[in-house]
């Protein structure tokens, strides 16, 4: 699954699509960036959306991306990241979504536009139902700043802070318990 590229919780429904973009970085841990290239970003982007589609019900359109677009492509996943973690006074989303009924009756949000734009109001889409589900506080960049990638928190206080806690957490829990010894050397 492209969506899931580290070992952790996929975020419910369309949030595993903006879970997945803010996964497309490279990594201090030695993961490429997936956005390095046209090719690279438009298989990452089509595989993304099918999946999306699965989990969303929505159809998705299939899309090239340009070098002009994998630019766009990079922006958006930066204004992505300011957002989850809270640096919104920066960021300005004016991207149409379209509201539509399913079949048993429920609303979703449908994209609208084309190429990028459509990318875009598909994840700004996805970010607003999270909003409006109180889902999106539970989508968390990893403490570990070698680490920083995505990913969906599942505990019941909401208090996860490493994407992994047997990777990350415990390579941080092993430094501070070290730092301690070194300044309490009792």
């Amino acid at each position: 699954m492209s969506l899931a590229r580290y070992a952790s919780a996929t975020a419910p429904g369309g949030l595993a699509l903006v879970q997945g973009l803010l996964n497309t970085r490279s990594t201090a841990s030695g993961f490429s960036d997936l956005f390095d290239d046209e090719s690279s970003a438009e298989h990452w982007l089509n595989e993304g959306l099918r999946e999306w589609g699965e989990l969303t019900g929505s159809v998705p359109i299939e899309q090239t991306v340009s070098a002009r677009e994998l630019g766009e492509l990079r922006s958006l996943r930066d204004r992505v990241r300011s957002w989850v973690v809270g640096d919104r006074a920066g960021v300005r989303i004016d991207k149409p979504i379209a509201v539509v009924s399913n079949a048993d009756g429920t609303l979703r949000t449908q994209p609208t536009g084309t190429g990028i734009r459509w990318v875009e109001s598909a994840i700004w889409g996805a970010v607003l139902m999270a909003q409006d589900r109180d889902t999106l506080r539970r989508l968390k960049l990893c403490r570990n700043e070698v680490c920083g990638s995505a990913f969906y928190d599942r505990s019941k206080n909401n208090s996860g802070v490493w994407h992994d806690v047997h990777v990350c957490g415990n390579a941080a829990n092993l430094r501070a318990s070290r730092l301690r010894k070194k300044l309490d050397p009792r």
